[in-house]
Protein backbone atom coordinates (compact mmCIF):
# COMPACT_ATOMS: atom_id res chain seq x y z
CA UNK A 1 0.00 0.00 0.00
CA UNK A 2 1.52 3.36 -0.55
CA UNK A 3 2.74 5.99 1.59
CA UNK A 4 0.20 8.61 0.99
CA UNK A 5 -2.86 5.93 0.89
CA UNK A 6 -1.48 4.59 4.10
CA UNK A 7 -1.52 7.68 5.87
CA UNK A 8 -4.85 8.90 4.54
CA UNK A 9 -6.58 6.03 5.94
CA UNK A 10 -5.05 6.08 9.21
CA UNK A 11 -5.53 9.90 9.66
CA UNK A 12 -9.62 8.85 9.17
CA UNK A 13 -9.48 6.04 11.36
CA UNK A 14 -9.59 8.09 14.46
CA UNK A 15 -12.66 10.38 13.27
CA UNK A 16 -14.05 7.54 12.47
CA UNK A 17 -13.85 5.25 15.26
CA UNK A 18 -14.35 8.14 17.67
CA UNK A 19 -18.39 8.69 15.45
CA UNK A 20 -18.71 5.14 16.29
CA UNK A 21 -18.22 5.66 19.83
CA UNK A 22 -20.34 8.32 19.79
CA UNK A 23 -22.93 6.90 18.10
CA UNK A 24 -22.88 3.71 20.29
CA UNK A 25 -23.40 5.67 23.31
CA UNK A 26 -26.10 7.64 21.28
CA UNK A 27 -27.38 4.16 21.13
CA UNK A 28 -27.69 3.04 24.61
CA UNK A 29 -28.46 6.50 26.03
CA UNK A 30 -31.78 6.08 23.78
CA UNK A 31 -32.68 2.31 25.07
CA UNK A 32 -32.43 3.60 28.12
CA UNK A 33 -34.40 6.85 27.85
CA UNK A 34 -37.21 4.38 25.87
CA UNK A 35 -37.35 1.15 28.48
CA UNK A 36 -35.76 2.52 31.67
CA UNK A 37 -36.00 5.89 32.26
CA UNK A 38 -39.66 7.21 33.76
CA UNK A 39 -41.30 9.65 31.74
CA UNK A 40 -41.26 13.26 33.55
CA UNK A 41 -45.04 13.73 31.96
CA UNK A 42 -47.19 10.66 32.47
CA UNK A 43 -49.89 12.23 31.63
CA UNK A 44 -48.50 13.49 28.22
CA UNK A 45 -49.92 16.96 28.90
CA UNK A 46 -47.14 19.29 27.43
CA UNK A 47 -46.13 19.21 24.00
CA UNK A 48 -48.14 16.27 22.94
CA UNK A 49 -47.31 18.10 19.12
CA UNK A 50 -44.18 16.26 19.30
CA UNK A 51 -44.54 13.18 17.63
CA UNK A 52 -46.11 15.21 14.67
CA UNK A 53 -43.20 17.11 14.76
CA UNK A 54 -40.72 14.28 14.55
CA UNK A 55 -42.86 12.71 11.24
CA UNK A 56 -42.46 16.30 9.83
CA UNK A 57 -38.66 16.68 10.15
CA UNK A 58 -38.33 12.97 9.20
CA UNK A 59 -40.55 13.72 6.10
CA UNK A 60 -38.40 16.68 5.26
CA UNK A 61 -35.18 14.87 5.66
CA UNK A 62 -36.29 12.38 2.95
CA UNK A 63 -36.79 15.10 0.59
CA UNK A 64 -33.79 17.17 1.05
CA UNK A 65 -32.07 13.64 0.62
CA UNK A 66 -34.06 12.44 -2.35
CA UNK A 67 -33.37 16.21 -3.77
CA UNK A 68 -29.12 16.18 -2.88
CA UNK A 69 -29.55 12.60 -5.10
CA UNK A 70 -30.79 14.32 -7.71
CA UNK A 71 -28.46 16.70 -7.99
CA UNK A 72 -25.46 15.17 -7.54
CA UNK A 73 -26.70 12.80 -10.42
CA UNK A 74 -26.78 16.40 -12.62
CA UNK A 75 -23.34 17.03 -11.26
CA UNK A 76 -24.53 19.96 -9.24
CA UNK A 77 -22.26 19.78 -6.17
CA UNK A 78 -22.59 22.96 -3.90
CA UNK A 79 -26.49 22.48 -4.78
CA UNK A 80 -26.18 18.91 -3.68
CA UNK A 81 -24.14 19.64 -0.78
CA UNK A 82 -26.50 22.20 0.33
CA UNK A 83 -29.08 19.80 0.36
CA UNK A 84 -27.54 17.14 2.29
CA UNK A 85 -26.74 19.95 4.70
CA UNK A 86 -30.30 20.08 4.79
CA UNK A 87 -30.66 16.58 5.35
CA UNK A 88 -29.00 16.30 8.63
CA UNK A 89 -30.40 19.57 10.26
CA UNK A 90 -33.67 17.95 9.43
CA UNK A 91 -32.42 14.63 11.03
CA UNK A 92 -30.55 16.53 13.67
CA UNK A 93 -33.49 18.60 14.96
CA UNK A 94 -35.50 15.36 14.55
CA UNK A 95 -33.23 13.58 17.22
CA UNK A 96 -33.29 16.16 19.48
CA UNK A 97 -37.31 16.52 19.32
CA UNK A 98 -37.31 12.96 19.40
CA UNK A 99 -35.17 13.13 22.70
CA UNK A 100 -37.57 15.33 24.25
CA UNK A 101 -40.66 13.12 23.78
CA UNK A 102 -39.37 10.45 24.84
CA UNK A 103 -38.27 12.18 28.07
CA UNK A 104 -41.37 13.55 28.75
CA UNK A 105 -43.89 10.90 27.37
CA UNK A 106 -42.04 8.00 26.99
CA UNK A 107 -43.01 5.12 24.55
CA UNK A 108 -46.44 5.16 22.78
CA UNK A 109 -47.32 1.61 22.00
CA UNK A 110 -49.44 0.41 19.66
CA UNK A 111 -53.41 0.03 20.82
CA UNK A 112 -54.47 -3.26 19.23
CA UNK A 113 -52.52 -6.29 18.55
CA UNK A 114 -54.50 -7.44 15.23
CA UNK A 115 -53.29 -8.36 11.71
CA UNK A 116 -51.96 -4.56 11.04
CA UNK A 117 -49.69 -4.62 14.15
CA UNK A 118 -47.74 -7.87 13.58
CA UNK A 119 -47.85 -8.22 9.75
CA UNK A 120 -47.26 -4.58 8.50
CA UNK A 121 -46.34 -2.19 12.00
CA UNK A 122 -43.85 -4.56 14.22
CA UNK A 123 -42.00 -5.30 10.77
CA UNK A 124 -41.83 -1.21 9.52
CA UNK A 125 -41.11 -0.51 13.14
CA UNK A 126 -38.19 -2.98 14.02
CA UNK A 127 -36.85 -2.57 10.57
CA UNK A 128 -36.81 1.37 10.98
CA UNK A 129 -35.00 1.10 14.80
CA UNK A 130 -32.35 -1.25 13.54
CA UNK A 131 -31.27 0.51 10.61
CA UNK A 132 -31.77 3.81 12.24
CA UNK A 133 -28.83 2.25 14.60
CA UNK A 134 -27.38 1.46 11.72
CA UNK A 135 -27.56 4.96 9.73
CA UNK A 136 -26.13 7.62 12.51
CA UNK A 137 -23.05 6.14 12.23
CA UNK A 138 -22.65 5.86 8.79
CA UNK A 139 -24.28 9.70 8.03
CA UNK A 140 -21.79 10.95 10.24
CA UNK A 141 -18.81 9.19 8.42
CA UNK A 142 -20.43 9.80 5.14
CA UNK A 143 -20.41 13.61 6.26
CA UNK A 144 -16.99 13.74 7.92
CA UNK A 145 -15.41 12.29 4.49
CA UNK A 146 -17.24 14.85 2.36
CA UNK A 147 -16.28 17.09 4.38
CA UNK A 148 -12.43 16.32 5.05
CA UNK A 149 -12.06 15.94 0.76
CA UNK A 150 -11.94 12.36 0.64
CA UNK A 151 -14.28 12.15 -2.06
CA UNK A 152 -13.67 8.66 -3.23
CA UNK A 153 -14.18 7.08 0.19
CA UNK A 154 -16.97 9.27 0.55
CA UNK A 155 -18.78 8.22 -3.23
CA UNK A 156 -18.33 4.85 -1.70
CA UNK A 157 -19.75 4.62 1.75
CA UNK A 158 -22.67 7.37 0.89
CA UNK A 159 -24.16 4.28 -1.79
CA UNK A 160 -24.90 2.68 1.00
CA UNK A 161 -25.66 5.56 3.77
CA UNK A 162 -27.89 7.23 1.10
CA UNK A 163 -30.65 4.52 0.84
CA UNK A 164 -30.05 3.66 4.66
CA UNK A 165 -30.69 7.03 5.85
CA UNK A 166 -33.69 8.04 3.07
CA UNK A 167 -35.75 4.46 4.38
CA UNK A 168 -35.16 5.39 8.06
CA UNK A 169 -36.83 8.64 7.09
CA UNK A 170 -39.59 7.57 5.26
CA UNK A 171 -40.23 4.84 7.91
CA UNK A 172 -40.33 6.89 10.64
CA UNK A 173 -43.45 8.77 8.65
CA UNK A 174 -44.94 5.60 8.18
CA UNK A 175 -44.73 4.50 11.99
CA UNK A 176 -46.31 8.06 12.84
CA UNK A 177 -48.99 7.52 10.26
CA UNK A 178 -49.99 3.82 10.59
CA UNK A 179 -49.73 4.99 14.77
CA UNK A 180 -52.29 7.28 14.83
CA UNK A 181 -54.61 5.51 12.13
CA UNK A 182 -54.91 2.93 14.81
CA UNK A 183 -54.98 5.68 17.58
CA UNK A 184 -58.18 7.01 16.07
Amino acid sequence: MPTATRTTRQSASLPVAAIIGVSVLATLFLLWLIYVHPASDKAALHYTFLPNLNALLNGLSAIALVTGYYFIRTHRIQVHRNSMIAAFVFSSLFLISYVANHALHGDTLYPVHNVVYYRAYLPILISHILLATVALPMVLITFYLALSGRIPMHRRIARVTFPLWLYVSVTGVVVRVMLVAALR
